[in-house]
C-alpha cells in the first residue's frame, strides 16, 4: 500500500539531504531548459547518416566552422569552412546556398549550434546540425578529406 509523505517528512529529508536535493534541482532545471529550447529553436539536429541522406536527396551543403586546423585535419567532401570565430565577416560566402539546405559541421557538435542560430537569423530556413559533429562522422566510418 503506498504511503503518504506529509510536508514535514519531505522538508526533513531536504534538510538531511541538502545536497542531493540540490542536484535534483540543478539536473531538472538544465533539462527543462534543454526542452525548452529545443520547442523553440528553428533548425534541427541530424545524425551522420542522416546527413548523407540530405546531402543525396536535397542537394544539401556543407558549412564547417571549425578552425582551420581542424578542418585541414579532416572535414567532410567540399564542405566549406567559415571557421566560428570569423563567422560574422565570412556569412558573405553562403550567399550562393540561399534556398538550399545546409548542414552546419563542427568537430564535436558545439560551435554547430551557434552557427545554427546564426544562420537562421540571417533567413535560412532549411538549417542542420550535425549531432556529435565530426567525431560522430568519424565514428560512423563515413568519407572525409584532408585539405594540407
Amino acid at each position: 500500500m503506498p504511503q503518504n509523505i506529509d510536508t514535514d517528512q519531505f522538508f526533513e529529508f531536504v534538510t538531511n539531504h541538502h545536497f542531493l536535493f540540490i542536484g535534483l534541482a540543478i539536473v531538472s532545471f538544465l533539462l527543462l531548459q534543454e526542452i525548452i529550447s529545443g520547442m523553440f529553436r528553428k533548425f534541427q539536429s541530424t545524425s551522420p547518416v542522416g546527413a548523407i541522406a540530405l546531402l543525396n536527396d536535397e542537394e544539401a551543403a556543407v558549412v564547417d566552422v571549425s578552425e582551420p586546423f581542424d578542418y585541414n585535419k579532416g572535414h567532410i567532401i567540399d564542405a566549406i569552412n567559415i571557421p566560428m570565430a570569423k563567422f560574422d565577416e565570412l556569412k558573405d560566402k553562403l550567399k550562393p546556398f540561399e534556398g538550399r539546405t545546409l548542414i552546419i559541421a563542427c568537430p564535436s557538435g558545439n560551435r554547430s549550434t551557434q552557427a545554427g542560430k546564426k544562420l537562421v537569423a540571417l533567413g535560412f530556413e532549411k538549417v542542420f546540425v550535425l549531432q556529435g559533429g565530426m567525431q560522430a562522422w568519424l565514428e560512423d566510418n563515413l568519407p572525409i578529406e584532408k585539405t594540407k
